[in-house]
């Protein structure tokens, strides 16, 4: 079923969209994840080759990519595949470096002798995911192995499916991956979380996966980090009577192709433009090698909401918080200003996502499923922590001391107010 145009009049009432959640993403396959971590935290390598025999049809002996598969894997790179490999690559890391340098250390004098800071540590050890497809995904590995290289990580792993594209590990070693894994699917999660006799624990694990690795993810996370929990691809487009209905439609079934569920969407002032593209889509569709796919995507999560006003128009964008937004209007720019939810911003018709998709710099781990509406996806700032101290001078405690002597007394915490106490006795007699 062709999407429909979904009138949109005012900034109360919204358009019913199509209707996905993490619950339902996911819900099924969490008691099938479960078993396959505890098998992991109580098997180690032994439950990772069954699970790989199992899921993925491949019997391991060595999970762990030597240094000469690595080195052929790179000798076997089209030489062009190579060259843009690496210009991605320098892409995103000078952007990533840009953005680090942006994250400073910071000392502030609040009271005299109150020093508090704070300062940028990276994490030591990151695990970075990295999803096989149905096609190698060089931009893949690119986006999540290089801001934890910028970031100054102390170790780099990745993990890849067993039957990944041999390109695919030469994109991790491209890309600046310490160590190369083997396994992949929920088991990879696992053995990242928990270690194994082959594979270190880390403390945060990076990267995109299916609804397997996504709901693995949430489910170790506690003892170990993770960047986010990532659902299906979306783009939007909030365009005006200016746009050009063969890019839009373009633009739509170039993200539809990632998968069936992929959510896409066009917000418009322009009942000529809605118009238009419900037709160029179909026009497209006939001739796409990917239809059997971006098809699917349209017909089942294909949205096009017409609005009455800009404000209306912007409203909607701001309710739908897409992943990838899109802004084709007469005055991208002045539109672009006025929007705040999204995972990444494409300003003007010239700025596609399949640029930030594989090269131009910026990261294309974004969030997903209206996350957007409080956080930005993954960058350099992810693979670091803040981390605030604190010291003082006599002065400093003699003004700190009495209200935290005060406050831990009305909040009836003895141990507290003794310590406090004790720092502010001390510094009275010397």
């Amino acid at each position: 079923m062709t999407p429909k145009l979904a009138p949109f009049a005012d900034q109360i009432s919204f358009p019913k969209a199509p209707v996905r959640n993490a619950a339902g993403d996911t819900g099924a396959i969490a008691e099938t994840v479960r078993t396959i971590l505890a098998a992991v935290q109580a098997r180690g390598d032994a439950a990772l080759r069954d699970f790989s025999r199992q899921f993925d049809g491949a019997e391991i002996e060595q999970f762990e990519v030597s240094a000469a598969e690595r080195a052929a894997a790179l000798a076997a790179l089209d030489p062009q595949t190579r060259k843009d490999t690496e210009f991605a690559i320098a892409n995103v890391r000078a952007f990533a470096q840009a953005q680090l340098a942006t994250m400073l250390p910071l000392e502030v004098e609040l009271l005299p002798g109150l020093h508090l800071g704070h300062r940028v540590i990276p994490i030591r050890t990151v695990g970075c995911y990295v999803p096989g497809g149905r096609y190698p995904l060089l931009s893949a590995p690119i986006m999540t192995l290089v801001p934890a290289r910028v970031a100054g990580c102390e170790t780099v792993i990745a993990c890849l499916p067993p039957n990944a594209h041999p390109a695919m590990i030469a994109g991790c070693h491209l890309a600046g991956a310490d160590r190369i894994f083997r396994i992949g699917g929920a088991q990879a999660i696992a053995a990242m979380a928990y270690g194994t006799e082959t594979i270190p624990a880390v403390d945060k694990i990076m990267g995109p996966g299916n609804a397997f690795v996504n709901e693995a993810k949430r489910q170790v996370f506690g003892p170990v980090g993770i960047d986010a929990l990532a659902g299906p691809s979306e783009i939007y487009i909030v365009a005006d009577e200016t746009a050009r209905p063969e890019m839009v439609a373009t633009d739509l079934l170039a993200q539809a192709e990632h998968d069936v569920r992929t959510r896409v969407g066009l917000i418009t002032t322009s009942r000529s433009l809605a118009e238009a593209t419900l037709a160029e889509v179909e026009a497209q569709l006939a001739t796409l090698s990917t239809a059997a796919v971006a098809g699917a995507a349209w017909r089942d999560y294909g949205e096009i909401a017409l609005c009455a006003t800009e404000a209306a128009m912007i409203a909607y964008s701001e309710h739908i918080a897409a992943e990838h937004l899109q802004v084709h209007t007469r005055d991208p720019h002045a539109t672009a200003a006025k929007l705040s939810n999204y995972g990444s911003l494409f300003i003007g018709e010239r700025a596609s996502v399949v640029y930030s998709d594989k090269c131009c710099g910026t990261n294309h781990t974004l969030p997903t499923m209206g996350a957007a509406r409080y956080t930005g996806g993954l960058w350099v700032g992810s693979y670091v922590k803040i981390c605030t101290h604190q010291w003082l001078t006599d002065q400093a405690v003699q003004a700190v001391a009495p209200p935290a002597c005060r406050q831990s007394a009305s909040e009836a915490l003895e141990g507290h107010r003794r310590a406090a106490a004790m720092r502010l006795q001390s510094n009275m007699r010397s």
